[in-house]
């Protein structure tokens, strides 16, 4: 009989990553995913400690999975793990605690008699565990941690340092993903911009970009995943280089978090208004269709009324793809945790005049496609019945409905339809 286990990710991709990891060393192991908790032999929660709200919900949802299953082997895993280690012994002083690093170790976490901690943030990247292709998409990471002290941030505690996986180890990766039906290949990391600073050579994403190209043959389109301004300016013109390739997609994801140089002053990041405008402009010169989207935090510590209208003023002006919006949340151990906070009413009247004008932007930007002809690759079931995410070359998603198999690898040709704030539907034709 298969030993089994019940596993909930919280968390951005490179924890999506960590956790596909641990179930593919799982399962080579014979255990059994299981849907349901309440019957597993073992219970495995990969945290995320960005947000206060998230680290309560963790908290509440460990104590309620100890009641429902108290027989099962319980592994807290991931940042709010490493991070949080003594809030995890508080509210399951009988959990095993796996640092993001140490995710590879969850054979002995689960098969120890007893339990055991392993919060070591030293990362081996001499190899890469294989992870397997989920639908067409394969999630490859390329590095973790970053260089900035940003006084919001406790993901610094639980990620470290720049620390790199050697070209050949991520080349191999891609080739076998590629070897394996994926069509999307999504490169993350804590700060992808800050790829290869710890690698001799000098060597930087797009030059890992062309050496993927250059090296794995086959049908595929590489999306770079987030970076930090600061980083993305030192390496703009290999960026824009790079990204002319027909396979990588026009998709950027660089936070601005706010539009005064004070919040961002106090914020500890290291460029002003006008240098992110700049990168935007360069950005928009060379790929005026690109889906730009960035990350804002409202309410941080410090922040006037002026401060967040030079914010309104930056989105008005710049007109994001996508903005990942978030109220500022307070976090132990960071340097804006001892400042004097803003009301939650304010934050949330922030907020909610922010997501209107967002969203208000967003809906002219997609609704501008509707009636164009486009090319679209399928790359993964949308949760929404028989309907398909396919991605253009900017990586706009359009919903479409394929009900003949398996859809088509070659791209396909779509008529736009139809639009929301975030996404496109559309028809093959």
């Amino acid at each position: 009989m298969k030993k089994t286990y019940y596993m909930e990710t919280y968390g951005c991709a490179l924890a999506q990553y960590e956790s596909l990891m641990m179930e593919e060393i799982l399962r080579n192991r014979g255990f059994q995913n299981l849907n349901d908790p309440s019957s597993a032999e073992v219970i495995i929660v990969n945290t995320c400690a960005v947000r206060l709200d998230t680290e309560q919900k963790i908290a509440e949802r460990l104590v309620r999975l100890q009641k429902i299953n108290p027989r099962a082997k319980l592994v807290v895993a991931g940042c709010l793990a490493s991070a949080r280690p003594g809030l995890i012994k508080r509210v399951a002083g009988k959990a095993s605690l796996l640092s993001p690093q140490n995710s590879p170790r969850i054979l002995e976490a689960v098969e120890s008699r007893d339990s055991v901690t392993y919060l070591s943030r030293e990362r081996d990247t001499r190899i890469h565990a294989y992870m397997p292709v989920k639908g067409r998409i394969a999630t490859i990471m390329i590095q973790e941690g970053c260089r900035n002290k940003c006084s919001y941030c406790i993901t610094k505690l639980a990620r470290g340092a720049p620390k790199s996986y050697p070209p050949r180890v991520i080349i191999e990766q891609v080739k076998r993903s590629v070897e394996k039906g994926a069509l999307e290949i999504r490169l993350t990391g804590t700060d992808t911009g800050a790829y290869g600073v710890d690698l001799p050579g000098k060597i930087n994403v797009a030059d890992l970009v062309h050496m993927i190209l250059d090296k794995v043959p086959g049908e595929y389109f590489i999306r770079i995943g987030m970076m930090t301004p600061e980083e993305a300016m030192r390496i703009i013109d290999d960026l824009i280089e790079a990204y002319n390739d027909n396979r990588v997609f026009k998709f950027f994801h660089i936070p601005v978090q706010s539009g005064s140089n004070r919040v961002l002053r106090i914020m500890g990041r290291r460029y002003t208004r006008e240098e992110y405008e700049d990168l935007h402009g360069s950005i928009k010169k060379h790929y005026p269709d690109s889906l730009f989207a960035t990350d804002i935090i409202v309410g941080h510590p410090g922040e006037t009324n002026e401060d967040f209208q030079e914010t309104i003023e930056l989105v008005r002006k710049l007109r994001f793809e996508r903005v990942h919006l978030a109220q500022y949340s307070i976090r132990p151990h960071t340097k804006a945790a001892s400042m004097r906070q803003i009301s939650d009413r304010v934050k949330k009247e922030r907020s909610k005049v922010l997501t209107k004008l967002i969203e208000a932007i967003g809906e002219e930007i997609y609704g501008s496609y509707v009636g164009r002809i486009v090319y679209a690759v399928i790359v993964s079931k949308s949760f929404r019945g028989d309907k398909y995410t396919a991605r253009i070359h900017n990586y706009f998603p359009v919903m479409v409905d394929y009900n003949n198999g398996e859809p088509p690898r070659k791209p396909v040709k779509v008529e736009i339809i139809d639009n929301s704030f975030f996404d496109l539907r559309g028809k093959i034709l």
